[in-house]
């Protein structure tokens, strides 16, 4: 059987290092994150009475979504995303979450309150928000380009997306690129690869 030399052997090692390191320095490399847009300005009141705006959220990483309390398809699906995304940064004072109600006609603090109790919502910094609907729309639709609309014919009245929106301490819209090098933009609340994700990236934002 034909030998392979020690010079040999030394060569293809080092052909393999040269091509192999940097792939896995890239792997363990902590990974940049786009900036997508910044959140405009907002005020609502949460499910204790309490008018809430961005100032709230300042020096804080946090997620949005927007959901309704009588939703009977996706929002309970997203609650439930929701509640695995505070326990894990539960201890956390520089970590929120924001709820915007986009049936606020229904959505009173009193029930916000209520579904935010049935539901686990327990973490000091999470806000369930409701206030004006043009408003709410405008900051879903615009703002944060998260669709939100009415539709009779929709399963509850109202369609939106299933989207979580990752904030940083400055108020800018995060995400992490795709393999392409693109923003993502927004993170699939109802996937558990999506919550996964932006739990990775909540932790990168934290420590920036």
């Amino acid at each position: 059987m034909k030998k392979y030399s020690y010079v040999g052997i030394a060569f293809i090692v080092l052909i393999f290092g040269i091509y192999a390191v940097p792939k896995i320095v890239n792997k363990l490399k902590t990974p940049t994150l786009a900036t997508i847009n910044k959140v405009p300005h907002f005020e609502f009141v949460n499910q204790d009475g309490e008018k809430i705006s961005n100032d709230f959220y300042k020096n804080k990483v946090y997620v949005v979504e927007f959901f309704f309390t009588t939703c009977p398809t996706i929002c309970p699906k997203m609650t439930k995303s929701m509640v695995r995304i505070q326990d894990k940064f539960y201890a956390y004072q520089d970590f929120g979450i924001v709820s915007f109600s986009i049936n606020p006609t229904h959505d009173t603090p009193k029930i916000l309150k209520a579904y935010a109790k049935s539901h686990g919502a327990t973490m000091k910094n999470w806000n369930f928000l409701t206030g004006d609907q043009d408003k709410i729309y405008e900051l879903a639709n615009t703002g944060f380009t998260l669709f939100a609309g009415e539709n009779s014919e929709a399963e509850g009245g109202f369609e939106h997306s299933g989207m979580f929106a990752l904030v940083d301490k400055q108020g800018n819209i995060r995400s992490r690129l795709d393999d392409y090098g693109n923003p993502i933009a927004f993170y699939d609340g109802l996937n558990p690869e999506g919550v996964k994700m932006i739990m990775e990236d909540i932790e990168i934002l934290l420590k920036e």
